[in-house]
């Protein structure tokens, strides 16, 4: 009795405990495409979704999501519990598990290395470094006790004291980190959560210097095995990674009930080698997956009729083939951004102000847009309209609100009119007092971007003004973006966290110069914004985000467009896949099944 209640315990024991990733079968390769070339793996000095996914398949964060919950739920990474949340929201406390160890590498000089919460509170302070210039800045900004004042510091001195400490960021012992916050903040497990708040090892960012961005060192469970930049990357399973077993708990979804039995008990990582290759063109990804030369294809919109039904099922004849599709809406929205700011390098800016003339002429143009068309026509119809800055599926969602721009190209010209943007001898109208106007629209060089060219270019000619179209590659845009220097692009922003928080902070003053592109500084938003950050999701809450919402409509800061199916289609062999709302991707979690492939 006593032998079999001890085998019990291991048993159970061996449930809990970390397992090493000989689950990983080096034999086993997933491919896939990104549609866009990355920009880098420093976690701390990208903004792009594409990088992300291979940052959140390296780093280890505090917290991740209950892969199979809906909506996300958070549950423990590194750390052995959910943070111990006190002081009415304001101090956070985390354990981080005992034995878990980077991936080996020439830094750590034959020693294996202990991952430690110093390593957390290392990487934190990493975003407010000025030289970093980390986009993701405002995760950290303003909120923790200590860090904007070291970070003021090394304004001045031009180095950042990583020795200094932050009262905010206390480490009591090898394996404890108590995060003190300015303020209280019920969302801040979210940001633990976060991807690209994984821990980084403070030997690497040392010995790699400027060039972190090709050498990722982590703890999760795959490390970079080969880079050709804007070409190529190659994953290969960490053997230093602890080890997951699946074992997540189904809802009342079929698919999930199917997955979870086909999956339930494996160990993860479960594929050895993850191949990504660059291919901007839809055609190229498409006629790839056709071949199967590729695994998973995360977006083909332009080509969705081509395997889909109108009522967005898969053709019978893909079907057949033993192909899958997943199809369930970003939790996203598009839009593009007007630059407020009154200089865009030495050049005047004729889009930026608050003044009644520029208002009007951003007015015109976002009436003169015809989202519908964008969805019909570029989109194939698989996107929705956006009518509020927080997508469905996220904490702050209003199904009920409704955008105050319509589409209306004769009000847009009466508009222009009334403020004496008068035509000229060629049709195109010029500036109150008679100088030329011209817009420049920015966008990158493919088929799919030259669609937006055409559809912008008529919807400004409708009203008589004139664009310019400027081409630079995606990584390009980006920085430029991040400067000021863009008059005029179309972006895209899905959650980082399911809170509402994650999209008004898009248009908060002092985030210029990183996620907020428009360069909007508006005293009455931000001032609606720094207040809903204190509330917990709630209908007090709701009530910000409803005028928050309705000032950028008034000021026109952006034309809200759309937010996008995904569709993800999969071959036969591809078991266990699930897309995600926040997790960046879904590798860890997924298996190849060698008998199934076709």
């Amino acid at each position: 009795m006593l032998r079999a209640r001890r085998f019990a315990a291991l048993a159970l024991l061996a449930l809990v405990l970390p397992l090493a990733s000989e689950g990983a079968d080096l034999d086993k390769t997933l491919r896939v495409t990104f549609p866009t070339a990355e920009t880098g793996f420093d976690p701390v000095k990208v903004s792009d979704v594409y990088s992300g996914q291979v940052i959140d398949a390296i780093f280890d964060p505090l917290l991740t999501y209950d892969y199979l919950a809906r909506p996300a739920r958070l549950v423990p990474n590194v750390a052995e519990t959910l943070p111990l949340v006190a002081d009415d929201g304001r101090t956070y406390t985390l354990k981080i598990r005992q034995g878990i160890y980077f991936a080996a590498d020439p830094v750590f000089k034959g020693v294996k290395r202990e991952l430690t919460a110093g390593d957390y509170a290392y990487s934190i302070k990493r975003f407010l470094d000025p030289r970093n210039r980390s986009p993701y800045a405002f995760l950290f900004e303003g909120k923790i006790v200590g860090l904007d004042e070291l970070a003021a510091q090394a304004k001045k001195t031009r180095r950042f004291d990583y020795d200094a400490k932050a009262a905010g960021l206390e480490v009591p012992d090898r394996y404890t980190l108590r995060i003190r916050l300015r303020r209280p903040d019920f969302n801040f497990s979210h940001m633990l959560a976060f991807p690209l708040v994984g821990a980084v090892a403070r030997e690497a960012i040392e010995a790699y210097g400027d060039d972190t961005n090709s050498h990722p060192v982590g703890t999760g469970p795959y490390l970079l095995k080969r880079y050709a930049r804007s070409s190529k990357i190659v994953l290969e399973a960490n053997p230093d990674y602890r080890g997951k077993i699946w074992d997540f708990a189904p809802g009342d979804d079929p698919l999930d009930v199917e997955i979870a039995a086909r999956m339930k008990g494996r160990k993860l990582p479960a594929i050895g080698t993850v191949e990504i290759s660059v291919m901007d063109e839809t055609q190229s990804r498409w006629l790839a997956f056709q071949r199967a030369e590729t695994d998973i294809e995360y977006q083909l919109v332009e080509v969705a009729p081509t395997f889909m039904t109108e009522d967005g099922r898969l053709r019978p004849e893909f079907e057949r083939r033993g192909i899958r599709l997943d199809r369930s809406v970003d939790p996203e929205i598009t839009y593009t951004f007007f630059n407020m700011q009154e200089k865009i390098g030495d050049q005047p800016n004729p889009l930026a102000g608050f003044s009644k003339e520029r208002i009007a002429l951003r007015r015109a143009i976002a009436m003169a847009y015809k989202i519908d068309d964008q969805i019909r026509i570029i989109r194939k119809g698989q996107a929705m309209r956006a009518q509020f800055p927080i997508p469905p599926g996220v904490a702050g969602h209003d199904p009920r609100y409704r955008s105050s721009i319509p589409y209306d190209p004769q009000l847009a010209n009466a508009l222009l009119d009334k403020f004496q943007y008068k035509r000229g001898p060629d049709g195109y109208r010029m500036l109150p007092g008679g100088k030329p106007l011209v817009i420049r629209y920015w966008s990158m060089p493919t088929e799919r971007d030259r669609q937006f060219d055409e559809l912008f270019k008529r919807s400004l000619d409708s009203i008589g003004v004139r664009l310019e179209i400027h081409k630079d590659r995606f990584a390009e845009l980006n920085k430029l973006g991040h400067e000021c220097r863009l008059m005029m692009r179309a972006a895209a922003w899905i959650a980082d966290y399911p809170d509402g928080d994650n999209f008004m902070q898009l248009l908060y003053g002092p985030n210029t110069g990183q996620t907020n592109s428009a360069c909007y500084r508006s005293p009455e938003f931000d001032r609606l914004y720094e207040n809903s950050r204190s509330m917990p999701d709630s209908a007090e809450r709701n009530r910000l985000y409803r005028q928050m919402a309705r000032l950028m409509e008034v000021h026109t800061v952006w034309i809200l467009a759309d937010s996008r199916y995904r569709n993800v289609l999969l071959q036969p062999h591809v078991v266990g896949y699930r897309k995600h709302p926040v997790l960046f991707s879904e590798w860890l979690y997924i298996d190849l099944d060698p008998g199934s492939r076709k």
